[in-house]
């Protein structure tokens, strides 16, 4: 009897102390937020693959001073809050030029990745430290561990989008082996994109880049349409541009389908260049990430 009234009384003196203690994490102070973040979006239904405006919105607290440049965290969650896909960044004004009281807005274009998943979907904002990943407290909803619900996406099939195939002079699609969402495909000297005509204006999206460092000059990039220039460009080494080149309904023409060709005014060959290891045959243009087309209305 003895043992089993000391068994007890331990118990009871640990569930006391849990107790106690669980009371006390309860009544502990929140840190106070360092900005209130927003989100909006030009459009709330997105088919995959195609871009979207995305404009972010921080107001910084009054007594808020930032350290260190933190990190964009956007997540993007299905509707049992699994992550799907992640769009983080850093602000184009680094968080250590913020100050108190200022609002930072800045506009970006996304591409929704391919992904399997249509129907609603809840983007999450933060600011997280590349030093330690620690996430900031920010205000608004918190959906757990200082991931902040900023707005609502309706992500619909990819055969929403304008029909398109890539037709002539064009390699392979590739991908990052380090992130399987980065895809991109190189050109030749002249690559023909194909599309069903949508018959109304448009934009086209070319999210272009050349990493390679052979030329001593600037790549000299032009955008046809049924035989007219409707982009030109220099293209950088190391340099990635995107490109939004207005379309009208009247270039497309009346047939059922409309090609759009890139070509550049210089290509090469990685295995004729004294690189050690690279037997790449390939003539290589300029690197596509994405070749997209968008109704405007």
């Amino acid at each position: 009897m003895i043992l089993r009234s000391v068994r007890f009384g331990l118990i009871g003196v640990a569930l006391l102390a849990f107790t106690v203690d669980g009371g006390c994490r309860r009544k502990e102070t929140p840190a106070p937020p360092m900005a209130t973040p927003s989100l909006t979006v030009n459009r709330d239904k997105v088919p995959l693959g195609s871009p979207i405006d995305v404009t972010y919105k921080f107001t910084v607290a009054n007594d808020t001073k930032f350290t260190e440049d933190f990190r964009v965290m956007v997540h993007i969650v299905d509707s049992d809050r699994e992550l799907m896909f992640t769009f983080d960044h850093n602000p184009p004004v680094p968080t250590t030029q913020w100050k108190p009281g200022q609002t930072v807005e800045y506009t970006r274009t996304e591409f929704i990745p391919i992904y399997p998943y249509v129907g609603e979907a809840t983007v999450e904002l933060g600011l997280y430290s590349l030093q330690n990943q620690r996430r900031l407290p920010l205000g608004g909803d918190d959906a757990g561990q200082r991931a902040y619900k900023v707005s609502k996406l309706v992500l619909q099939p990819q055969t929403e989008n304008v029909f398109t195939v890539f037709k002539d002079g064009w390699h392979p699609a590739e991908g990052a082996p380090h992130n399987p969402s980065v895809e991109w495909q190189w050109t030749k000297q002249v690559a023909t994109l194909a599309f069903k005509n949508p018959k109304k204006d448009c934009t086209f999206y070319l999210d272009v880049d050349h990493p390679s460092n052979v030329f001593r000059e600037p790549q000299q990039v032009q955008v046809t349409l049924g035989g007219d220039v409707v982009d030109q460009f220099a293209l950088n080494e190391g340099q990635e541009l995107l490109r939004k080149i207005p379309l009208k309904a009247a270039q497309f023409g009346t047939g059922e389908m409309a090609e759009l060709r890139i070509s550049v005014d210089k290509t090469y060959v990685p295995a004729l260049l004294n690189v050690a290891n690279n037997k790449d045959p390939r003539e290589l243009g300029v690197r596509v990430f994405h070749a997209f087309v968008q109704p405007t209305s």
